[in-house]
Formats: structure tokens, sequence, C-alpha cells
């Protein structure tokens, strides 16, 4: 079952995932390492991740996804901080206390 604070938090982080703007956007050394062309293609398939379900959004929060690039499978995840970046947020629903951070990187970085 999915309450109001499950919604919210869903639609702040699809909001950001797709819009990439309300929070720093992280890739890792071994997205950095990929040709260029390839890191450019990184990016369309995030914003536009809708495979949600079971097996990937447990909790239906929309925080984390999977899909494979030129044969690179990439995750991406959002995580949830406090304003300060010192701890983890104590309400992910509350844009006024969360910071979000979105992180993009090889599946066997994980």
């Amino acid at each position: 079952m999915i309450d109001d604070t499950t919604t919210n938090i869903r639609f702040l982080n699809d909001a950001f995932r797709q819009t990439l703007d309300g929070g720093p956007v992280l890739v890792t050394q071994g997205i950095r390492a990929l040709d260029p062309a390839v890191q450019c293609e990184v990016i369309r398939p995030v914003r536009q991740f809708d495979a949600f379900g079971p097996d990937n959004d447990p909790h239906g929060e929309h925080d984390f996804g999977a899909f494979t690039v030129e044969g690179q499978s990439i995750f991406w995840k959002i995580d949830y901080y406090d304003p300060s970046m010192q701890g983890g947020s104590e309400n992910p629903a509350d844009p006024a206390v969360t910071r979000r951070v979105l992180t993009i990187l090889l599946a066997d970085e994980y």
C-alpha cells in the first residue's frame, strides 16, 4: 500500500531525476571512464526511466533504476540527506529538510 508520504517522495524523486534540477548529480569513475559518446547516452535513460516494479522499487519511491547502454549495465540511485549533507534526511517527503543526490554508476561499482 502506498501512502501520501510515499507518493510525495516518488513525486519529488521523479521531478529531480527527470529535470536533474534540485540537487547534485554525481557520476562515478566508472561512468567517467566510458567513451564520451557513451557517457552522453547514459543521461537520457536516467531521465526517461519508467520501468519501476517490485524488484527495483519495493517501497514505491522511484529511487533506483537499472538499464543497459552499449553493453554496459548502468544503475542510478537517489539518496536523501539533511540540508547540511551531514546525515540522512529525517523526512524525505519534505523538500525543506531534504537534499536529494542522484548517483549514476556502473552496476559493478554498486
